[in-house]
């Protein structure tokens, strides 16, 4: 073949592959490409849009048209799920009224007792916590309702009830329970007796971490749990915290600043009327210093001699018209063929009768009647210890302080301080006693009135008396107690084998009774109208156990 032949036939080939390659796609084709494939995409995601859209509408439809707790919701580990608000609070009561009336025990090493949650009006907010569980996937827009129902049905949703409590009451009985543990620390304490200054040194001892008890106790009763307490897999015990206290030591410069006193003469005001009690004048007979030295060393009391000044001018040399009005009285009475106990009771009254109270001034028991000893001439008499009637020395002191304690209330003045009685007492109503015990309880009330008060108390026949005498406020309020048994406690039955007797023959040594729990109300009243009621006190009485002896 000729050159020009082959080169015709090349250049054939090269035209056929020319017409044979695509044509490249101009950039208004490019554009128009991609415009058509995300307009594609717009559609489908719009289509997905709608359809979850009409997907929300709908399951929001379902779940709005039903009247019930949405699933996965729980209150307190109740599940309230697909339950109406009537339904999930009626379920709810169930189960914390079961919860509330289990008693919370309260335990030291050598000390227990319990509490309920009626005492101190503790109470859950039910309906508050079903509204909330109920708007549960209903407080939102639509996709947020449907987000909460859906993440609440796979993770579960638990609403933690709102409380009240009585915060002043759970106080006092934080307060209550402290004084009736073994051990306690014991302050040193001081009291004037003649011409003497009596110095008891304190001991070292336990005291309550108060508020931690407190945060235990509400803790407790936040744990509680009605299907575990059906199952008997509750715990209701409650460990009260306690710490080893030493007893702060005798601060002589502090009781000093205290006693020491100028003798100033009684004397009254007219206009407005005004009175004001004599002063005797007291000072160490002593220095300081060899008061220090005294207490410097070891011993269970100290004397300290006093240097006495009387005043020229008592409110008894007044004149009865600084105290003419009877402002209360009260009675209790006592078997006065009991020599021993009728003694105590009359020393102890002796100490406090003529007693003047100025405005503003506190009453304390132990610090006016003194440390009971064989010396004041105090008698062995009954008193309750360890769940047994035995002798003690100055047994009966706890009537006078529960008599005067009525009579207080019914005057009208500030509690202080106050404690019940272990047990239940013969001449008072549960609610209305005031047991005291020298360095660790005191009875103690402050004189709220306008003007001084004089207390006179007397034992005489069986009675035992105390009137409060003052002036007649512009006011004057007639006041009581009510007390109200809210439980009782029933008693256990210890039988002590004895050889001497019988086979079968019993003799009892000690009447079991039953012990109870008391809520005290104070009632006000007006020229016989009723006024206020308030909650001023709740305590516990322990049952009394009975003691019988039996043959083998």
């Amino acid at each position: 073949m000729s050159k020009k032949k082959q080169k015709e036939t090349k250049e054939e080939k090269k035209d056929l592959i020319k017409v044979e390659e695509p044509e490249k796609p101009t950039l208004v084709q490019e554009i128009e490409r991609k415009q058509k494939k995300n307009l594609f995409i717009i559609i489908n995601i719009v289509i997905i849009l709608i359809l979850i859209g009409i997907f929300s509408i709908i399951f929001a439809f379902m779940n709005v048209t039903k009247s019930v707790i949405v699933n996965g919701v729980s209150i307190k580990n109740i599940d309230v799920s697909n339950l109406t608000m009537q339904e999930a609070k009626a379920k709810l009561e169930e189960a914390l009224n079961i919860e509330l009336n289990t008693p919370i025990k309260l335990t030291t090493d050598e000390y227990e007792t319990t509490l309920n949650t009626s005492q101190i009006e503790f109470k859950y907010d039910i309906a508050k916590a079903v509204e909330k569980a109920y708007s549960v996937g209903r407080s939102g827009n639509i996709i947020q309702n449907n987000y909460e129902i859906l993440s609440v049905a796979f993770w579960g949703k638990e609403i933690t009830p709102e409380y009240t409590y009585n915060e002043d009451t759970l106080n006092y009985i934080v307060d209550s329970i402290e004084s009736k543990i073994p051990g306690l620390v014991v302050q040193a304490t001081y009291y004037k007796e003649g011409s003497e200054l009596i110095i008891i040194p304190g001991k070292d001892g336990i005291t309550v971490n108060k508020e931690e008890f407190k945060k235990y106790i509400l803790n407790k009763i936040v744990e509680q749990d009605a299907l575990q307490i059906l199952e008997n897999k509750n715990n209701t015990l409650v460990s009260i915290p306690i710490q080893q206290t030493k007893a702060d030591s005798i601060d002589i410069e502090k009781i000093y600043s205290e006693v020491y006193t100028e003798p100033k003469d009684a004397y009254y005001e007219e206009n407005p009327f005004k009175i004001y009690a004599e002063v005797e004048g007291v000072d160490f007979a002593i220095s300081k210093e060899e008061a220090k030295s005294m207490v410097a060393t070891v011993s269970e009391e100290y004397r300290i001699p006093l240097k006495l000044t009387p005043a020229n001018k008592t409110i008894n040399d007044i004149g009865t018209e600084a105290f003419p009005y009877l402002i209360s009285t009260y009675t209790t009475r006592y078997d006065a063929s009991n020599v021993n106990r009728s003694q105590n009771l009359a020393i102890a009254t002796g100490k406090i009768n003529g007693t003047v109270l100025m405005p503003g001034e506190e009453f304390s028991f132990n610090q006016v009647v003194g440390k009971r000893t064989i010396e004041e001439g105090y008698k062995d008499a009954k008193i309750y210890q360890d769940g047994k009637v035995v002798d003690g020395l100055a047994g009966g002191i706890c009537q006078i302080s529960s008599t005067l304690y009525n009579a207080v209330i019914k005057a009208n003045l500030e509690i202080v301080e106050r404690r019940n009685h272990s047990f239940t007492t013969s001449y008072v109503k549960a609610g209305r006693d005031a047991t005291v015990v020298y360095g660790v309880i005191d009875f103690k009330f402050k004189n709220t009135r306008t003007y001084p008060i004089k207390i006179e108390g007397s034992v005489c026949s069986g009675v035992a008396e105390f009137n409060i005498y003052g002036i007649k406020e512009e006011v004057e309020y007639s006041v009581d107690l009510a007390p109200v048994v809210t439980a009782s406690i029933p008693y256990a039955t210890q039988y002590i084998p004895d050889p001497t007797l019988a086979p079968g023959q019993q003799i009892i040594v000690q009447a079991g009774g039953n012990g109870c729990k008391v809520t005290t109300y104070k009632e006000t009243k007006l020229d016989g109208k009723f006024v206020s009621k308030e909650i001023i006190s709740t305590d516990t009485y322990q049952p009394m156990k009975a003691i019988i002896r039996i043959g083998p």
